[in-house]
C-alpha cells in the first residue's frame, strides 16, 4: 500500500497536470483515469464535444471526480480556432476583429466567446494570441493575430481579457516568447526562430511586458530561439526563458503553463517523460498533455517517479503545487458551475455571436476607421 508521502507526492504531481482524452461521456475508464491522477484540469477538442448539452454533462461529471477546483479549459479564439462552431455558433476570427479597429468590439469579442465557453462549463480559454502577425508566420498563424504593432496587440489582448473576466473566464497568454518569426508548425516541428534578444524584447515580448498583471496564465511555446539561449532548447524547455525572462525580467507572477506536451515540437527535442519533468525544472507550474492517453500516464508516472527519488526535485513540485491552488483559491469561476444551458441560452448565444459577425463586418467596410 503506498505511503501517505507518496499519495501526497501523487497529488501534488496530478496538480500540475492539464490533460486530453478521448471520447465525450463519463466512461468508466475516463472515470478511473480522473480519479488516479487527479489532474489540476481537463482540456476538450472537437473530438469531445456533441452539443451543449452534452458538453455540460461531461464537465460536470468530470467536475465531480475530482477532490479539488478544476481548471476547465478549451482553446477558444474564433475562426479557425473554434471548438465550438458546430456547438452553437461560428466565431469571427481574432483578424476579423483586430480589422474593425474598435477596443469595444475588441471587448465584446472576449465577453462574447467567454459567455458561450462559460455557459458550457468552462472556466478558463486557452487565449488571447499575443504573436505578431509577421510575414514569416502568416501561413502558419493566418487570422489567429491581431498586427505586427505590438501596442495593437496589446490594445486587443486587454480588452479581450477585460471581456472575458465579465463573463468569469480566466485568460491565456500565448505562445512565449513569441511564434511571429516562425515558419513552422510546433504541432509537427520544431521551429527555430534566428531573431536576436533586443529585438525580442522590444517587439515579441512587449505583450508580456506590458499585460503581465492581466494574464491568468501565459503558454509558453514549443519554438526554439538560438541568439537568445545559444542552442536549441524550445522555450518550453528552457530556464531562461520561463525563470530568467518571463519570471524575473519581465516579473510576470501569474501560472506557467506549457503547450501541449504531445506535440511534434517539443518531442523533437525530447521523449514525453523527459518533457514532463524538465518542463517544471526549467520553470513551467503546468504542463499540457492533449493527444494520447497513454502520453498523459506516462508524463505523469515520469514526474512522480522524479519527485520519489530526488528530493530537490519533489520540493519543487510542492512549490508549484501549492502556487496552482493559491490561484485557484482565487478564482470565483471554479468553485461554481453554471447551470446546464437552456435553449434559449444557446439561441441566444447563437444570435449574438450572428449580430457581432454582422456588425464587424459593416465596420469593416470603413478603412478609415482607427482604434477608438
Amino acid at each position: 500500500m503506498p505511503s501517505k508521502r507518496s499519495l501526497e507526492l501523487r497529488r501534488q504531481v496530478g496538480q500540475l497536470l492539464v490533460m486530453g482524452f478521448d471520447g465525450t461521456t463519463m466512461s468508466q475508464r475516463l472515470r478511473v483515469m480522473l480519479e488516479t491522477l487527479q489532474p489540476g484540469g481537463i482540456v476538450l477538442f472537437k473530438r469531445n464535444l456533441e452539443d451543449a448539452e452534452q458538453t455540460h454533462a461531461l464537465l460536470s461529471e468530470a467536475r465531480k471526480v475530482s477532490a479539488q477546483p478544476m481548471f476547465l479549459c478549451v482553446d477558444m479564439e474564433g475562426g479557425t480556432v473554434d471548438r465550438l462552431r458546430e456547438v452553437i455558433a461560428p466565431m469571427p476570427s481574432v483578424g476579423e476583429v483586430a480589422t474593425a479597429g474598435s477596443k469595444k468590439l475588441f471587448r465584446k469579442h472576449g465577453r462574447l466567446l467567454g459567455e458561450e465557453v462559460r455557459a458550457l462549463g468552462f472556466n478558463v480559454d486557452f487565449a488571447p494570441v499575443l504573436d505578431l502577425r509577421l510575414a514569416a508566420s502568416a501561413a502558419v498563424l493566418g487570422s489567429r493575430t491581431v498586427s505586427p504593432n505590438p501596442k495593437q496587440t496589446i490594445a486587443y489582448a486587454r480588452a479581450f481579457l477585460r471581456g472575458l473576466r465579465e463573463a468569469d473566464v480566466l485568460g491565456c497568454g500565448k505562445h512565449f516568447p513569441g511564434l511571429g518569426e516562425a515558419n513552422l508548425d510546433s504541432h509537427n516541428e520544431l521551429p527555430v526562430i534566428d531573431k536576436p534578444w533586443k529585438r525580442m524584447w522590444k517587439e515579441d515580448l512587449v505583450p508580456y511586458r506590458k499585460l503581465r498583471r492581466d494574464l491568468p496564465f501565459v503558454m509558453v511555446a514549443h519554438a526554439a530561439y538560438p541568439q537568445v539561449t545559444d542552442d536549441k532548447t524550445p522555450a518550453s524547455l528552457s530556464k531562461k526563458w520561463m525563470r530568467g525572462v518571463l519570471r524575473r525580467k519581465i516579473g510576470y507572477r501569474g501560472l506557467v503553463i506549457t503547450d501541449d506536451l504531445d506535440m511534434g515540437g517539443v518531442l523533437a527535442a525530447a521523449p514525453i517523460e523527459d518533457a514532463a519533468v524538465e518542463t517544471l525544472r526549467a520553470g513551467a507550474d503546468m504542463f499540457l498533455v492533449c493527444q494520447k492517453e497513454e502520453s498523459v500516464r506516462r508524463a505523469f508516472e515520469a514526474v512522480v517517479k522524479q519527485a520519489e527519488s530526488d528530493k530537490k526535485f519533489a520540493a519543487l513540485v510542492g512549490k508549484k503545487a501549492k502556487r496552482v491552488s493559491e490561484a485557484k483559491k482565487k478564482s470565483r469561476a471554479l468553485w461554481k458551475m453554471p447551470d446546464a444551458p437552456t435553449r434559449k441560452t444557446v439561441e441566444r448565444l447563437t444570435r449574438e455571436i450572428w449580430k457581432f459577425g454582422e456588425e464587424l463586418r459593416a465596420r469593416a467596410m470603413n478603412a478609415d476607421e482607427v482604434v477608438e
